[in-house]
């Protein structure tokens, strides 16, 4: 059989479920893939592989390879390695990311280029998937065009060795394949890809029973708008093509409670665990505000925890305990809610490198199961509803689920699961006759992740704490109609609740003391959101709503510093901050002001963009992007002329994007350049780490 290997780089799993099936695909195409995490360094050598490679790696941060692949990216950036290092390798690579942040697929993008630079050669063009849009849309037909692209790959070496006697492994690289061409997307075994037919009549049959099945007549459908439940014409009434059903590989066993007492959080592996008391909450927003904004102070005093202001740190944190109860509930668990569950691999699995699932701790309680080790949330992917449908009895609804899964159906799963953030429960809400068994959902319901947070304090200011913000996240479920709150903010806003209830009678410090809710943290990877290791470099912040919080700590460090110091050279610092009413929502105004008036902070720029003129200029900034171009003359000499650096936090999808073009804008007017040098300057700071973001989605 064909062999090739297949490597994945994975962060939160998205790499690795791609892999597997990359993996499940090949037996149906006649090929064996070697599988391997590019960790496993002993399980694989490139140096002398001579099958074709295919490698899936995610992003992380704001461009980083995930955390399995650093060691990899560190040992073939070794700048001793000849550039023919791996001439005999011929690859194709599928990159992962989303395009809210600026480094777009960027992990694959460094091991593609270096793969390059030391003489790899494509087999498969390269693809870029974009979580932003949905994965899928390049994923999917990359994996169908992958099978031509390997088939063309070793015919072309037989005609070599039958020319040559022998494998030549210099010689030129076959014609690529475009993942993109029509033509690729109908390379369907049927095994992977199968018709929907269950009576096992002609297409013209199939057409017939899908509008008997949904229980209307094709001229009632056409009334109805399509919704999660309801297909209408033409995917109510297409012949459909599913993704091959995935192996099942666990086998379940509940055992009755020995009545033992369970951590409140699942034994993780990697960077250690500190459980802390909160000591202090408050509402940094008003009542009639968008948005809740609090801020939660950790006392670290008692542990080795340590942090630097510009650093993130994870929150552990369980799932919603009502939404758990009614999954339970739904799935008829939940007077099995404690018992022990058990697992152990299938012993005639068919799924190849099938492991136990490593985020599930041995023989703990299904409770503890859904509330701190499965993403309950997470939006089924198309295997899982495929997996789903085998186990709905209800014709109309399978066939639903089945069309969600479809290829044909692709822009249905976008609009009412992705973009809708449908979650499990709500499917089986939805779809009442689905009744999976338990197996399937430890199977393809991923780990629950712990939650980021920037460090909003400075050690030196506040000893033995750490302060960070947050929004409440609110939002009304699609599906049932449910006002939900975010897994972390909703569950840290009950925790510390009782911290923003006035009382008379008892102060602030006695109540936390008496109370003291724990949270278990975890410090993040260092990354490079510092403040410059020379004091008198100027600095630009640029932080609107909670993108405020390393810069609290930036702020507080300095005057930390510069009491220490009273004689040193500090440079300037500007702060452009954002919110929507000053009345409401200005985060930390008294601070900012005591920071104004010690001169720590040089320059403030404040924009209200919901409330009406109000600002210091006579045309006020709407946004923060705003105000950087007011600014845009000493923001440009800051930068380019007297050695600054830029700071940009907050959300990725628009104000980074936006504060990035008002740069490129500011830099082409004042320097006199066209655009793209502009960008070429800003992709030079970036190098440099001068212009640096901590951005999320």
């Amino acid at each position: 059989m064909r062999r090739f290997l297949l490597l994945y780089a994975t962060q939160r799993g998205q790499a690795k479920a791609i892999a597997e099936e990359i993996c499940e695909q090949a037996v149906a195409h006649g090929f064996s893939a070697d599988l391997h995490c590019i960790s496993e360094a002993d399980k694989y050598d490139l140096k002398t592989e001579t099958a074709p490679l295919v490698v899936v790696v995610s992003t992380t941060g704001t461009g980083d390879p995930p955390d399995t692949a650093r060691k990899f990216v560190k040992e073939i950036q070794n700048k001793t390695l000849p550039v023919d290092f791996f001439a005999h390798l011929r690859y194709g690579l599928l990159g992962l990311g989303d395009s809210e942040y600026t480094y777009f697929c960027n992990g694959g993008k460094i091991i593609d280029k270096r793969l390059q630079e030391l003489g790899a050669r494509h087999f498969y063009d390269t693809g870029h998937a974009d979580d932003c849009v949905g994965l899928e849309l390049v994923v999917e037909p990359w994996i169908s065009g992958l099978w031509a692209a390997l088939t063309e790959h070793f015919q072309s070496n037989r005609e070599q060795e039958k020319i040559n006697g022998a494998l030549s492994m210099t010689s030129p690289a076959p014609p690529k394949t475009d993942p993109g061409k029509p033509e690729l997307l109908h390379l369907q075994s049927r095994i992977e890809l199968l018709r929907v037919d269950d009576s096992g009549g002609t297409d013209s049959e199939v057409l017939q029973q899908n509008a008997v099945n949904s229980g209307q007549s094709s001229a009632l459908i056409e009334d109805f708008e399509p919704s999660l439940t309801r297909s209408v014409p033409p995917l109510s009434q297409a012949s459909l093509n599913i993704p091959a059903l995935p192996p099942d590989y666990l086998e379940v066993r509940l055992q009755e409670s020995l009545n033992q007492e369970e951590s409140r959080a699942p034994v993780t592996s990697g960077d250690p665990v500190f459980q802390v008391p909160v000591s202090k909450a408050v509402q940094l927003t008003t009542n009639d505000a968008l948005k809740t904004t609090l801020l939660v102070e950790l006392d670290v005093s008692k542990t080795d925890f340590s942090y630097q202001p510009g650093d993130a740190f994870n929150v552990i944190c369980p799932n919603s305990d009502s939404e758990v109860q009614s999954l339970l509930h739904r799935l008829q668990l939940a007077d099995r809610r404690e018992s022990r569950v058990l697992l152990r691999m299938k012993a005639d699995t068919r799924k190849k490198g099938a492991v136990l699932p490593r985020h599930i701790p041995e023989g703990c309680s299904l409770q503890f199961i859904f509330t701190w080790c499965l993403e309950i949330r997470a939006i089924p992917k198309k295997a899982f509803l495929r997996a789903l449908a085998d186990y709905t009895s209800d014709s109309a609804e399978k066939r639903r689920l089945q069309e969600l899964c479809s290829r044909q159906g692709a822009a249905e799963y976008g609009r009412f699961l992705r973009d809708s953030c449908t979650c499990l429960l709500d499917l089986l809400l939805a779809f009442p006759s689905c009744q999976p068994p338990l197996g399937l959902l430890l199977e393809h319901l991923p780990k629950l992740q712990p939650r980021p947070y920037s460090c909003a304090s400075s050690s030196l200011y506040h000893p033995g704490k750490l302060h960070f913000i947050f929004n409440v996240v609110e939002f009304l479920s699609n599906t049932t109609m449910v006002l939900r709150r975010g897994v972390c903010t909703g569950w840290l806003a009950t925790l510390v609740a009782s911290f923003l209830q006035p009382s008379t009678n008892v102060s602030h410090e006695d109540r936390g003391r008496a109370l003291a809710p724990k949270i278990s943290i975890s410090p993040r990877t260092t990354n490079s959101f510092h403040l410059p290791d020379d004091p008198s470099a100027p600095i630009i912040m640029v932080g609107p709503g909670t993108g405020i919080a390393p810069f609290l700590g930036f702020l507080q460090h300095r005057e930390k510093l510069q009491e220490q110091h009273p004689d040193g050279n500090f440079g300037a610092m500007w702060l452009f901050f954002g919110c929507r009413h000053q009345d409401r929502d200005y985060l930390f105004r008294e601070e900012l002001r005591h920071f104004l008036n010690l001169g720590i902070l040089t320059h403030l720029k404040v924009s209200f963009s919901r409330d009406a003129r109000v600002g210091e200029e006579d045309a006020p900034a709407k946004y923060v992007q705003d105000n950087l171009q007011l600014h845009g003359k000493q923001v440009a000499g800051l930068l380019l002329h007297e050695g600054g650096y830029i700071y940009v936090c907050g959300d990725a999808k628009n104000m980074a994007k936006d504060v990035n073009d008002a740069l490129v804008e500011i830099i082409s007017r004042e320097v006199g350049v066209e655009k793209l040098e502009a960008m070429r300057t800003l992709a030079t700071l970036k190098e440099e780490k001068r212009y640096l973001q901590d951005i999320w989605s």
